[in-house]
């Protein structure tokens, strides 16, 4: 997701070589500016994962972006540029072929691991196996490569699909049915190759070495973790990916601060140069009127903050009772509770996504809700609602547990600290797990990415579960498999608008609203300079103090 040039100096590359702890080093950027320093950021909440195989929330992605680099990756730049995909740790685009089912492409050659190691195709297999012997997030993006649906099942016996010659760096991919998405997902986190000695286990507490131009030195998971430059991309992996940004900052410094107030005191006061979150909602018009254009932004995101509900169970198996949430929600009330950085949708596919074609089938009506819950009748009307501990997210939630109690519901509260939630919300497992608060964030500009993960059968799934709502229709599944087969065009995006209120009849989810992105930083930071990445969120190589 994100990008920028390269232009290091001669004393980077010598401190680089000589240590990790480069704070006294630097080099130059693009637009003149001089490199240095430590950057301090806070972050509200300690991301998912910070292992490029499991992590699927922006949170993570933002961490990762520039630490992991996948064979193909994506411009580092703002809006639509921001979704062009470039050559990452691949030489060129793949060369593809046999109608659309095979995919050949070769490493750079010379690229290393910031422990030195040689960065080899077969890394690229390891890594793709690994998100299924992890049952990671991203996993059914790849099951249409031969073999995987089968290596998926059984954890054994690697993918046939996926042939590779560590000598010349060749890797070949065969599909099963043409994909016009697998370009985007070669993109993705989960395919950054990784050495082959990086088990199959969550790495959080010690991430597997970095091909990008930052590596995670420490973590300490709940309270922060730091970066270094990579000492190899000096010596070697930047002038091979001169398209990659080198970065500004020598370190970088992550502390989890749970109070938004207090983050938002802390950046005013340059204690941290930047709040990864948005400021909270009883504070974000002040930091908007005294600081908009000088150290605050806020970016459009294709993104869909919704409410889903669990389709098999009582007493949201039922239609009705999901079409009288729908229409129970009132995104103007929401829109309220994010202080105007929402801006109302009551649909799957969010503005800006190819596909998308307004429309509202569920227009606020408590009256209309309260009569579907009389003609439903629900047997069970005791439910949980999740929702996570930061604002105003939190706040969305609650507002959302009066919905149901005034629809006649008997909802009970439970808050999650956001560093778990997605993580407990995705193990079916856990006990209750009825309806709640959730986001999705653009992985890709291509309507799958809103509709293959969060709403196929296939991705429900024992542990890190996507479809919360665990909505499975055969029907649905069949349209979303076929139209990522094909290539993105009018007749497509037709066809996933279509698709996108086929869904929205069943109801699965309420959705409410698109968000934009805010990014609030020091006097000490140039804000001219960031680069907000449609897919990454904020570009932590594009951060220049001043």
């Amino acid at each position: 997701m994100p990008l920028k040039a390269r232009a290091i100096s001669i004393v980077a590359v010598v401190c680089a070589a000589a240590s990790l702890a480069l704070a006294a080093c630097g080099g130059s950027s693009e637009e003149g500016g001089e490199a240095g320093g430590t950057l301090d950021v806070a972050y509200n909440a300690f991301p998912d994962y910070l292992d490029p195989g499991l992590s699927y929330s922006l949170e993570g992605w933002t961490a990762m972006y520039d630490t992991y680099i996948p064979l193909l990756t994506y411009a580092h730049a703002e809006g639509e540029a921001g979704t062009r995909i470039i050559p990452g740790l691949a030489k060129a685009l793949p060369k593809i072929s046999d109608g659309g089912k095979t995919y050949t492409l070769f490493l750079r050659p010379g690229l290393e691991y910031s422990n030195g190691k040689p960065v080899r195709a077969s890394d690229f297999t390891h890594a793709i196996e690994r998100a299924f012997l992890l049952s990671a997030s991203a996993s059914p993006l790849y099951t249409d490569i031969v073999g995987a649906e089968k290596f998926a099942e059984t954890k054994h016996g690697g993918i046939p699909g996926i042939e590779t010659d560590d000598a010349s760096g060749r890797i070949v991919i065969h599909l099963v049915v043409p994909r016009g998405t697998f370009s985007n997902e070669l993109a993705g986190l989960a395919a950054a190759p990784v050495p082959a000695s990086v088990p199959a286990e969550d790495q959080t507490a010690s991430p597997p070495p970095a091909t990008g131009p930052y590596v995670i030195t420490t973590t300490h998971p709940g309270r922060g973790w730091e970066y270094a430059r990579n000492p190899v991309w000096a010596k070697n992996n930047g002038d091979l990916m001169q398209q990659i940004p080198d970065g500004y900052a020598n370190k970088i410094d992550v502390s989890v601060i749970r109070n938004a107030s207090t983050e938002v005191d802390d950046v005013e006061h340059g204690k941290f140069d930047w709040m990864e979150n948005p400021p909270p909602s009883d504070r974000i018009a002040t930091v908007r009127s005294k600081y908009d254009g000088t150290q605050f932004r806020e970016s459009p995101q294709i993104n869909l903050y919704y409410f889903w509900m669990n389709t098999t169970q009582p007493p949201f198996d039922d239609l009705k009772v999901r079409q009288a949430v729908n229409y129970a929600v009132d995104p103007a009330a929401l829109e309220r509770i994010y202080a105007g950085q929402l801006t109302p949708v009551q649909q799957t596919l969010p503005p800006g996504m190819p596909g998308y074609r307004k429309f509202n089938l569920y227009p606020h009506n408590m009256a209309k809700a309260k009569e579907l819950i009389a003609e439903a009748k629900p047997a069970n009307r005791k439910v949980t609602v999740w929702g996570i501990d930061v604002s105003p997210n939190k706040e969305a939630a609650e507002y959302y547990e009066g919905v149901l109690r005034e629809l006649g519901l008997e909802p009970k509260l439970k808050i999650v600290n956001a560093d778990n939630y997605f993580t407990i919300i995705g193990n079916l497992s856990t006990p209750e797990l009825d309806t709640g608060w959730a986001d999705w964030y653009e992985d890709y500009p291509h309507p799958n990415d809103f509709l293959q993960l969060p709403l196929s059968s296939e991705s429900i799934a024992p542990t890190n579960n996507t479809n919360w709502a665990q909505f499975a229709d055969p029907q649905v599944d069949a349209k979303i498999a076929q139209l990522s087969r094909e290539p993105l065009g009018p007749k497509q995006e037709a066809e996933y608008a279509a698709l996108d209120r086929e869904v929205m009849a069943q109801a699965p989810w309420a959705p409410y609203g698109s968000l934009k992105l805010s990014t609030f930083v020091s006097s000490d930071v140039d804000l001219e300079k960031l680069v907000i990445s449609p897919i990454f969120g904020q570009d932590l190589t594009s951060f220049a103090l001043k």
